[in-house]
């Protein structure tokens, strides 16, 4: 098995390095990361500039590393595009925070696995629900697992699996659930600033407020410290208000 490893967090964040270092155990490795952080890069492609990769040495690691001055979604494409035959497996992660709810809209690490499954490539985007003190072994483990899974079964067309882990040692762990995403919006804040040349710059921040926690989303599961698998796609339409938004725009059909 032929797996490509990207994340948001850079190419020598500890979480990415502990990925490898497991799914190397199960197939044949190649690393295309960030250079710098990109949290909440989102699904940004580089139109504007050349893109590089940088080859970089992991300790202990086998196979192909390299350092990219591009998006998470830049690092899959150039992956795809760059071997002599795409990978079986995109894997994103481990992200150090959680990715619930509308978060996955933002995290360049889950627009990473999005991007695959554009490609048609299976993926998953793994991430830990914490910021401080993490242990990435438990998620980085249970990739490996999952992994091992995926080789074995078809995802259907356009979908992803976006994977949550608890921060807790593997034996809290409460089991495994399959969500569906919950409702995590965040409360917007600038900071206005002053550089020591009197320039004013703008420091954006917010705080999460979770409006839908309820049992079967990805926040509850969390919550009951269960590992959450929410199985996504990118088809955005809301099919809920198909038939009844026809009736209301008859008028606009006239020109």
């Amino acid at each position: 098995m032929r797996i490509l490893i990207t994340n948001d967090d850079g190419v020598q964040a500890p979480g990415l390095y502990i990925l490898v270092k497991n799914l190397q155990q199960v197939g044949q490795v190649r690393v295309i990361a960030p250079e710098r952080e990109q949290s909440a890069s989102g699904h940004a492609v580089t139109l504007h500039k050349p893109l590089r990769l940088t080859p970089t040495e992991l300790p202990g690691v086998d196979g192909e590393v390299f350092a990219c001055n591009g998006t998470p979604a830049d690092c899959v494409i150039l992956g795809i595009l760059t071997d002599s035959a795409p990978p079986d497996l995109v894997v994103a992660g481990i992200n150090g925070g959680a990715n619930l709810g509308e978060e996955v809209l933002y995290s360049g690490t889950v627009s990473a696995a999005m991007e695959a499954a554009i490609q048609g490539i299976r993926s998953f985007a793994i991430s830990i629900a914490s910021y401080n003190e993490v242990d990435f072994a438990p998620a980085a483990r249970f990739a490996r697992r999952l992994a091992m899974l995926l080789n074995e079964l078809d995802l259907p067309d356009n979908s992803f699996l976006n994977v949550n882990v608890p921060p807790v040692p593997a034996e809290q762990i409460q089991g495994i659930a399959v969500t569906r995403l919950g409702h995590r919006a965040y409360i917007n804040r600038i900071d206005q600033r002053e550089d020591p040349r009197g320039e004013t710059y703008y420091w954006f921040s917010g705080d999460p407020t979770e409006s839908d926690s309820a049992p079967g989303t990805d926040i509850a599961a969390i919550a009951e410290n269960k590992i959450s698998i929410t199985p996504a796609h990118f088809d955005l339409t809301n099919h809920e208000i198909l038939d009844n938004l026809n009736p209301l725009l008859e008028g606009l059909r006239e020109w």
